[in-house]
């Protein structure tokens, strides 16, 4: 009896050590731990039910997107990098220039039927630089509007055909202020970090930051001077504060506010802010014209940056299944973000949606998905600081009556920062 179990245990072991042999470690890092520690957690507890030859192993999260980028670059250079990592949207250009990333064109290429398994071309997009992919989208917010339902039916307004265009947001915004001193018509958080609800509404009429070949200011355009003029009328005719955006936040949940702009992974915050004090709905963002109207996807994507081959097979089947519908719907279920997953979406998350209909808002406009800009060059971060100190301008009210002049300045300093070559290195 003794022989058999001593037998028994040394096919065991035997066997463990056979499986630790085989199977390929995969290190992977993510930023801010405090919103995605645990839907990593649970993400790789599936994956390890379905891929037992790979082994993921998470590093020290980033704290922040920006941490994330600075350290994959010095990372580069002594060949430290994680074999995955996940990095803001608009971050995936620097390190492309930098030719850090694998390309994802011939894994893509490679699939079966990747189109059931809920990926598609709006996806890709996000992820692409020079036509070429490089990353696959994991956590997606887009710009919605968050409404405060009794503060729109004592203005009048019909809670079930709310405003579709910032004119009728702006009609009602305005006798919503009219309500008290104390009350908001409209928010409108401008300030988020690289100029993306300065590029939404851009995006929204079908407009560019730039041209083709990225050597001239192309947000000067009908599009721009639309999204100019709308910023300005938040102030002027709806009576938006100068608030930075916690104050915003602030304001709208302790019901001081009738309309807030800003993203939908502010929603769970939201939320639970508000806690039941009014009633929440959450709504489309204003005028985005068809066919050509699109809006910018912010959160974080996924990116292979082992230099190894074995590895990078290894590495695509993690990234697979992250993007992919059990990972996807995951991460929408411990998070406020919003998978771009359509399988996730139609299938794995369809009751989630109907149990939480403000969350489904934003998927409602997953079709509208376009990559947040990133502006060439060296001084590509330079100009979402010259981009916001104009906007500023006009929200703090200084120049809200001059919306066309303060286009025509924004234009000019961008364009004395562009590249001066023609297309700019990407």
């Amino acid at each position: 009896m003794l022989k058999s179990w001593i037998a028994a245990a040394a096919l065991s072991l035997a066997a463990s050590a056979a499986l630790a042999q085989a199977q390929t470690e995969i290190v992977m890092q993510y930023p801010y731990p405090e919103l995605f520690a645990e839907t990593h957690k649970r993400i790789s507890a599936e994956f390890a039910k379905v891929q037992p030859n790979i082994k993921v192993t998470a590093r020290a999260p980033y704290e922040s997107y920006e941490d994330g980028t600075q350290k994959v670059l010095r990372e580069a250079v002594t060949n430290q990098m994680p074999d995955v990592s996940f990095q803001g949207l608009n971050r995936v250009r620097v390190l492309v220039d930098k030719n850090i990333p694998a390309q994802l064109d011939g894994y893509i290429a490679a699939e079966k039927d990747f189109d059931k398994q809920g990926f598609h071309q709006a996806m890709f997009d996000i992820g692409t630089a020079s036509g070429k992919v490089y990353a696959l989208p994991f956590a997606i917010s887009l710009p919605i509007v968050y409404v405060n339902l009794d503060l729109v039916k004592q203005a009048g307004g019909d809670p079930a055909n709310l405003p579709k265009t910032w004119d009728e947001l702006l009609a009602l915004a305005k006798k919503i202020k009219e309500l008290g001193s104390d009350i908001n018509g409209v928010t409108y958080a401008w300030d988020i970090t690289g100029n993306w609800l300065w590029q939404a509404p851009v995006f929204s009429r079908g407009g560019t930051m730039l041209n083709a070949d990225e050597t001239k200011v192309a947000f000067n355009g009908p599009e721009g001077q639309f999204a100019i003029r709308m910023l300005a009328r938040l102030v002027t005719e709806g009576g938006m504060p100068n608030l930075d955006q916690p104050a915003m936040r602030a304001a709208f949940a302790a019901g001081k506010t009738g309309f807030h702009v800003t993203s939908t992974s502010d929603l769970n915050k939201v939320t639970q802010m508000v806690a039941g004090k009014f009633a929440l709905k959450t709504h489309t963002f204003p005028d985005v014209v068809s066919p050509t109207g699109r809006l910018p996807a912010g959160g974080n994507v996924v990116l292979i940056l082992s230099r190894d081959k074995a590895k990078r097979d290894a590495a695509w089947e993690v990234v697979k299944f992250w993007t992919g519908p059990k990972g996807a719907a995951i991460m929408a279920e411990t998070t406020g973000y919003m998978p771009p997953n359509k399988v996730a979406n139609d299938v794995y998350l369809k009751d989630f949606y109907v149990k939480n209909p403000n969350n489904y808002t934003a998927v409602s406009q997953l079709a509208l998905l376009t990559k947040w800009y990133a502006f060439p060059g060296d001084n590509g971060l330079k100009i979402t600081d010259v981009i916001k100190d104009h906007l500023n301008s006009i929200a703090t009210g200084a120049r809200a009556k001059e919306p066309d002049a303060v286009l025509a300045d924004m234009t000019a300093d961008v364009q004395k920062l562009l590249p001066k070559t023609t297309g700019a290195a990407r």
